[in-house]
């Protein structure tokens, strides 16, 4: 527990973004209440403060090595983050926008909408998208996945194992695992948030912002957005968000097994169903059969190549309950349909189911 100088502007910087964040989902719900998920923004506002909150525990040891990092790490999301940010559009409105006035008027939240509206639908409404849209959705949500395991087998088994670094700063592979995962997750999370913060501006009218983003940004929101999330928060900062509790509380291997079942596992019922699926359920629902099927197979396929992987000293009988688990956890969010994202639901859920037989067995 490290709260100090470097960790509390974290913590306070996390907690005025979910303020933040919640405003905007005010204004939104104000202006279209008919599709704005006005509690889907109560609850990422929600985790914004517990990631804020959680961020100096992650700490566990306080000394001169521990508190340089945590300072990287504080002008990374704190400092440099938010200077990036504002460095883009200051480019774009001097060198794009001030000398090519014109480009101002094709990059308006309008003229983006007209990208989707392939149909007779009102703004925002529809749940329909396109197969393409899906893939790109998914890569873009296993990302987050893949950067973190990735880092995580960097600190263990090379910087600790192979260079030997924690000889020379005094920290284990597993403290610079943490310290990692925290800036690149937490600075993600703000970049992801300042993007929505520009592409929603349009609901102040006179005082937006959307011109602003670059058009290759925008590009890829067209690919990756489905009509419906033009009144809403994108995805990737709840994903992100609701893997940080999972970090904190539970084992490492539990928190790959949840992250990759959020995006592998929804990833495979989502496109499965979209391209094979005949039989919805419920009927009025986009969902359908084969796709809760494909989501709790691929579910429970990569939840026991992660613990075969992670967990040395468990039997094959509970890597398998351990797997059925996080899938059931998967295929229960699936089938529920709450009114929550199955992006916050679908790792929390599996998680706790996990980390319950985790315990037992």
């Amino acid at each position: 527990m490290v709260y100090n100088i470097f960790t509390i502007p974290v913590t306070l910087f996390f907690i005025a973004n979910g303020f933040g964040q919640l405003y905007y989902g005010y204004k939104l719900k104000r202006k279209y209440p008919a599709y704005h998920n006005f509690y889907n923004t109560i609850a990422i506002c929600i985790l914004w403060i517990i990631a804020g909150v959680l961020y100096p525990l992650f700490y566990e040891r306080d000394f001169f090595n521990v508190r340089y990092f945590e300072w990287l790490s504080f002008t990374i999301i704190c400092i440099y983050a938010p200077l990036l940010i504002i460095f883009i559009l200051l480019y774009e409105y001097i060198f794009v926008i001030k000398k090519n006035p014109e480009k101002k008027k094709d990059r308006n939240f309008e003229q983006f909408f007209s990208s989707f509206n392939d149909s007779n639908t009102t703004f925002c409404e529809g749940e329909g998208h396109s197969f393409n849209t899906d893939v790109h959705r998914k890569i873009f949500h296993l990302l987050p996945a893949i950067l973190i395991i990735f880092l995580w087998l960097f600190a263990i088994y090379i910087w600790e194992g192979l260079w030997s670094a924690d000889l020379f700063w005094g920290i284990s592979g597993h403290e610079y695992g943490i310290f990692l995962i925290l800036t690149v997750g937490y600075t993600a999370i703000f970049i992801f948030a300042a993007l929505d913060y520009v592409r929603l501006s349009y609901i102040f009218q006179k005082k937006s912002l959307y011109h602003l983003i670059p058009q290759g940004v925008s590009n890829l929101l067209i690919k990756t957005l489905k009509r419906e999330e033009n009144c809403e928060f994108t995805k990737p900062v709840a994903l992100i968000l609701s893997l940080v509790p999972i970090f904190f509380w539970a084992p490492f291997s539990i928190f790959t097994a949840a992250a990759l079942i959020a995006s592998l596992g929804d990833g495979a019922a989502s496109l499965i169903g979209l391209k094979f699926g005949k039989y919805h359920f419920p009927k009025k629902s986009t969902k359908t059969l084969i796709g809760y099927f494909s989501g709790f197979i691929v579910s429970f396929m990569t939840s026991v190549f992660v613990f075969w992987l992670f967990e040395t000293s468990i039997m094959w009988e509970g890597i398998l309950i351990l797997a059925f688990g996080g899938a059931l956890g998967f295929l229960l969010v699936d089938l529920i349909s709450l009114k929550f994202d199955d992006n916050i639901l679908n790792p929390i859920v599996s998680a706790l189911i996990m980390l319950i037989i985790y315990i037992i067995i």
